[in-house]
C-alpha cells in the first residue's frame, strides 16, 4: 500500500525543494517505488534531479485538463525514482480550479490511478496556501512540514496547522502530520539552537529526531541537476536525508 507525504510550508526558503528531491532520493535508493511530484509553479524540483522541463508532461495536464496521469509519469536516472513534472502553466491553475468541478480533489483523483504502483509519493508544493496546496493536502495520507531554523521560524506555522485541520475536518479525514522538520540548522549559531529548542517545546514529539544542516554541498547540488546523493554521498547533507528517510520508513513498519 503506497503512503503518500505532501511537503508543505507557505513560506519560501524552508527547504520544501531540498527535502522532497533528497528524501525521495533516499527512499528511492532503500528499493523502495518512490514517486516525486513537483506542483510548484517554480519547477524546481525538475532541474534539481535532471529532468528537463516539457509542457506537455506536466501536472497541469492531469489536474486541470484531466489527462491520464500514467502519460506524464516521467522515470529519471535513479533506480526506483520516478517524476511528475511542474511548469509555468500551474501559474494560472489556481484561477483555472475556482470554476471547475470537484476542484479540491482532482490531484487525488489523478493519483488513484498510479498509486498501487509506488511505495511512497511525495508532493513538493507551492509556498503558499491556495488551491494547489490544498490539492497536495486533499491527496496525502501526512504531511511533513519543513522549519528553517531561524527567527521567523514560527511565523505563519500555527496557520498552517490551521489549514491542516480545516481539510482533515472538510476533506480529507485520514489527514496526520509527518512530523515537522527543522532545516538550515547551523550548529555554530546560538539562534538556530535557541529555536530548535523552541519548536521542541512546543511540539514535542512531532518534530522528527533528524535535523537538516546548514551544508554548502546541499546548495551546490541542485545547479549541478543531482541529488546530494549523486553530488557528495559522503556530505553531512546526504546523511542527514539518509537517516531521515529510515526515521520515516521505521515509522510506517511500526504502524
Amino acid at each position: 500500500m503506497s503512503k503518500t507525504i505532501c511537503i508543505a510550508n507557505q513560506k519560501g526558503g524552508v527547504g520544501k525543494t531540498t527535502t522532497a528531491i533528497n528524501l525521495g532520493t533516499s527512499i528511492a535508493l532503500q528499493n523502495r517505488k518512490t514517486l516525486i511530484i513537483d506542483i510548484d509553479p517554480q519547477g524546481n524540483a525538475g532541474s534539481g534531479i535532471g529532468i528537463n522541463q516539457d509542457n506537455s508532461l506536466s501536472i497541469y495536464q492531469a489536474i486541470v485538463l484531466e489527462r491520464n496521469v500514467e502519460t506524464i509519469v516521467q522515470q529519471t536516472q535513479i533506480p526506483n525514482l520516478s517524476f511528475i513534472a511542474s511548469t509555468i502553466d500551474l501559474t494560472g491553475a489556481e484561477i483555472e480550479l475556482v470554476n471547475l468541478p470537484h476542484r479540491e480533489y482532482r490531484l487525488r483523483r489523478s493519483l488513484e490511478q498510479i498509486a498501487q504502483r509506488f511505495e511512497y509519493i511525495l508532493i513538493d508544493c507551492p509556498p503558499s496556501l491556495g488551491l494547489l496546496t490544498i490539492n497536495a493536502l486533499v491527496a496525502a495520507d501526512s504531511v511533513l512540514i519543513p522549519l528553517q531554523c531561524e527567527y521567523y521560524a514560527l511565523e505563519g506555522l500555527s496557520q498552517l496547522l490551521k489549514t491542516i485541520k480545516l481539510v482533515k475536518t472538510r476533506l480529507n479525514p485520514h489527514l496526520v502530520l509527518e512530523g515537522i522538520l527543522l532545516t538550515m540548522f547551523d550548529k555554530r549559531n546560538k539562534l538556530s539552537h535557541q529555536v530548535a529548542e523552541e519548536i521542541v517545546k512546543h511540539f514535542s514529539t512531532r518534530v522528527f529526531n533528524i535535523i537538516i544542516p546548514r551544508n554548502v554541498r546541499l546548495a551546490e547540488c541542485p545547479s549541478h541537476g543531482k541529488p546530494i546523493f549523486f553530488y557528495d554521498k559522503h556530505s553531512v547533507g546526504a546523511q542527514s536525508y539518509c537517516n531521515l528517510a529510515q526515521e520515516i520508513l521505521t515509522s510506517k513498519e511500526d504502524q
